[in-house]
C-alpha cells in the first residue's frame, strides 16, 4: 500500500496542483520551494510568462475542482493573428468550431490559486524559501538549504517527487548514462519578455480574442492579452548571427531592429530599449529521460521529467495532465509507489516525447510556414475534411489542443499520415475548387482505416 506522506519538490503548477490530488486521496505531502511563497510576494520582471491553457489543462483543473476558480483569470484566443511584414494583418483560426480556442492565462496568478488552494483548502503543508541542493539517489535522501539563514537539514519523507522545473536539481542528480539517463537539449535560440501597458481606461492597445504573431522567417515577436488589459510580449531570436540577441547589443541597434521588422507595435511599447537592457534572456530547452523513477523513491514529473520548449502551449498542460494520469493510477487502488511510477511511466513518457518533437516543429510553423499560402491551402482542406469526416480527420493541432482524450502520441503518428496525404492533395492547387474533394474524402478515409 502507499505510504501516508510524501515530498514534493517544487511548488510551482505541477507541484501544486500534485499535492491537491494528493490530499483529496488522503495523502499527506510536503512541499518544498525555494522561492517565497506567491500569495505574498512578486515575480522578477522578465519571468511572468503568460501560458496557453487548452483542454488538457482545463481537464486537470476540472478534475481537482479548482476550473470554477480559474476561469475569472482565462481570456480566449480563436487563433493567430499574423501581423505582416508591409502592415497587413490576418486571422487564422485553430479550430472551427465555437469552443476550439486557447486562453491565455498568467503563471503567476495561476501559481498563485493552486498554492492558496492547496495550503487554505485542502490543508497541504508548503515550506517555502527552502531550496533543495542535492539529492543522493543510494539514500533517498534530499539535502535542502534555508535561505534565511543558510542551514541545512535532510529529508526522507516517504517518496521524493521532483516537481522542480526544467532545472530539476533531482533529475540533475543523476549522470548521462544512469538508469534515468537525462539530456538537456538547448536551442540556439532564446526569448525576451516586454510589455504593452493598457491603453487609457484599460483599453487593449491590440485586438483582442486573438495570440498576436509576428513572423519573420528565423524569429518571431508573439503577444498574449492579459486580464488589466495590458499585452506580455516575448520575442525569439538566435543567440547569434545578423538578426540575434548577441547583435541587439546596444539601444541603437535595438530600436533600429524593431523598427525594420516590429514597426506596428513599436510604438505601443513605452520605454522599449530600457525594458530591453533590464529584462533577462531566457534559454529555451528540451529534456528528456530514458525513465522517470527510481522504484518507488523518486518520480520526476511535469517539467523536470519531460521540459518542452513553448510553441505548442503544451509544457504546462503536460505537467497537468500528468497530475490527472498519477492520480487515475491511485484512484485504482492496491498497487505500492514504485508500481504506481512504473505505470505512469509507461502511459506517458511516449506522448511526453511526441510533443517534445511536435513542439519544436512548430516553432518553424509559427515563425516562418503561416506566411506561406500553400500553409494555408493545406489548413482549410484539413478543416474541409474535418467537416466531412468528422471524428475520423482532425487536424494535428486540434488533436493536441482541443482532444484531451487522443495521446500526444497518437496525435503525432495520425497527424504525420494526414499531413503526407494533404501535401499530395494540394502539389498542383491553388485552391481547394482545384481539388476532387469527394476523391480527397476516399484517400482520407482508406488511409485512416488502414493505419489506425
Amino acid at each position: 500500500m502507499h505510504s501516508p506522506s510524501v515530498s514534493i519538490v517544487g511548488a510551482g503548477l505541477c507541484g501544486s496542483l500534485l499535492s491537491i490530488m494528493f490530499a483529496k486521496r488522503g495523502i499527506r505531502s510536503c512541499v518544498y520551494d525555494r522561492q517565497q511563497d506567491p500569495r505574498y510576494s512578486q515575480v522578477s520582471a522578465g519571468r511572468s510568462i503568460n501560458l496557453a491553457m487548452s483542454a488538457r489543462g482545463m481537464r486537470a483543473l476540472r478534475h481537482a475542482g479548482l476550473l470554477e476558480q480559474v476561469e475569472p483569470l482565462l481570456l480566449a484566443m480563436r487563433g493567430r493573428l499574423i501581423h505582416k511584414e508591409n502592415g497587413a494583418t490576418e486571422l487564422q483560426p485553430y479550430g472551427q468550431r465555437p469552443h476550439e480556442q486557447i486562453f491565455s492565462v498568467s503563471r503567476a496568478a495561476l501559481n498563485r490559486i493552486l498554492v492558496a488552494a492547496a495550503c487554505e483548502r485542502f490543508g497541504v503543508t508548503m515550506r517555502f524559501g527552502q531550496e533543495v541542493t542535492s539529492y543522493d539517489p543510494h539514500k533517498g535522501q534530499c539535502t535542502v538549504k534555508n535561505v534565511d539563514d543558510s542551514s541545512t537539514y535532510t529529508i526522507t519523507n516517504g517518496p521524493m517527487i521532483g516537481a522542480d522545473g526544467a532545472g530539476s536539481c533531482l533529475r540533475r542528480a543523476f549522470a548521462a548514462d544512469s538508469y534515468i539517463s537525462p539530456v538537456e537539449s538547448l536551442l540556439p535560440h532564446s526569448y525576451k519578455e516586454l510589455s504593452i501597458p493598457a491603453g487609457p481606461g484599460g483599453r487593449f492597445q491590440l485586438a483582442t480574442g486573438a495570440l498576436h504573431v509576428w513572423p519573420r522567417g528565423g524569429f518571431m515577436l508573439i503577444a498574449l492579452p492579459n486580464p488589466g488589459g495590458d499585452f506580455t510580449l516575448t520575442l525569439f531570436l538566435p543567440n547569434d548571427g545578423h538578426s540575434s540577441f548577441a547583435a541587439l547589443d546596444s539601444a541603437a541597434a535595438v530600436s533600429e531592429f524593431f523598427k525594420r521588422h516590429f514597426r506596428d507595435v513599436m510604438p505601443l511599447i513605452p520605454d522599449l530599449t530600457e525594458t530591453f537592457a533590464e529584462n533577462p534572456v531566457g534559454i529555451l530547452g528540451t529534456v528528456r529521460c530514458r525513465h522517470w523513477h527510481i522504484g518507488g523513491d523518486l518520480l520526476l514529473i511535469g517539467d523536470a521529467a519531460h521540459a518542452v520548449v513553448p510553441f505548442h502551449g503544451q509544457g504546462m498542460n503536460l505537467a497537468f495532465e500528468d497530475c490527472v494520469v498519477l492520480d487515475e493510477i491511485l484512484a485504482r487502488g492496491g498497487q505500492n509507489w514504485s508500481t504506481t511510477f512504473e505505470i505512469f511511466e509507461n502511459r506517458q513518457l511516449a506522448n511526453a516525447n511526441a510533443i517534445a518533437d511536435m513542439a519544436l516543429e512548430n516553432y518553424v510553423e509559427m515563425r516562418d510556414t503561416v506566411r506561406d499560402p500553400g500553409f494555408l491551402l493545406r489548413k482549410a482542406l484539413a478543416f474541409e475534411l474535418e467537416r466531412r469526416l468528422p471524428g475520423q480527420f482532425i487536424p494535428r493541432y486540434s488533436m493536441v489542443m482541443f482532444h484531451d482524450e487522443i495521446p500526444y502520441a497518437e496525435a503525432q503518428q495520425r497527424g504525420a499520415l494526414q499531413q503526407a496525404l494533404l501535401e499530395d492533395l494540394t502539389k498542383n492547387a491553388r485552391s481547394l475548387d482545384d481539388i476532387d474533394l469527394a476523391a480527397a474524402e476516399r484517400r482520407v478515409a482508406q488511409l485512416l482505416s488502414a493505419n489506425l
